[in-house]
């Protein structure tokens, strides 16, 4: 790992903080992507760009793709919205998509060109188990698993340059944004601890750790497989 140059979106809160700090900890380069920068002791190369915006996008992974020899790419950005089917309006369902599916789409492009010229490459998707199905995410888990199908088309796409996709699909995991959602002491938070077989919490470490894994040499037989860091509860069924 030492010295790969690795692109992450989404770099600044929660999973993709952690995987830009256990990246850089392990004598990565790391290039991160994040609406706000301001008054951020970031661990790489921080870019301050609104990845919903894809012209402004274009821009910044124009300037990146001139500076940095990016040998892999992490598509964490994402948000979650929570509406029951009755009440998703048709702009919501569109502005997630494109969030989530668009962003990886255009970034991952950015850089397949140069990964295929050094027959070379690591493309990780961060998804969820959201992408399963899930009450009241119809957006959410939608836009989810079509970044699934993306992880196991550029497998099979990109396999003869020896670059490999794969995904890893968080589940529980004691972020910001699960704990605004589920608040220590609450029936949310109950819950959620009631669907993992290992009964406690994941960490935003526990994820890095997947990645930084499937990113290494390690993992280089390894394409198109989706790495669930759930505690048991996708083999469970919850």
């Amino acid at each position: 790992m030492k010295d790969k140059c690795v692109l992450v979106t989404g770099a600044t809160r929660g999973i993709g903080w952690a995987i830009s700090q256990r990246l850089a900890d392990q004598g990565c380069h790391v290039v991160g992507l994040a609406r706000n920068v301001n008054d951020i002791d970031f661990p790489g190369y921080l870019y301050a760009c609104d990845l919903s915006n894809a012209g402004e996008t274009e821009e910044v992974l124009r300037v990146i793709r001139e500076k940095y020899p990016i040998d892999g790419v992490v598509n964490n950005v994402g948000g979650i919205r929570a509406e029951p089917l009755g009440q998703v309006e048709l702009e919501s369902l569109y502005s997630v998509y494109d969030l989530i599916v668009r962003v990886a789409v255009q970034v991952t492009q950015a850089f397949v060109g140069s990964m295929k010229a050094r027959r070379e490459g690591r493309i990780i998707n961060i998804c969820g188990t959201a992408a399963h199905g899930s009450a009241n995410q119809t957006s959410f888990a939608a836009a989810k698993n079509a970044l699934i199908a993306c992880t196991k088309t550029w497998a099979l796409e990109l396999a003869e340059y020896g670059i490999t996709s794969n995904a890893v699909s968080p589940g529980a995991i004691e972020t910001h944004t699960f704990r605004e959602h589920n608040p220590v002491g609450s029936e949310a938070e109950t819950r959620a601890l009631s669907s993992v077989p290992l009964r406690r919490l994941g960490q935003p470490s526990d994820v890095a750790a997947a990645v930084q894994f499937l990113l290494s040499d390690d993992a280089s037989f390894i394409t198109g497989q989706i790495l669930g860091v759930d505690g048991g509860s996708s083999v469970a069924g919850r």
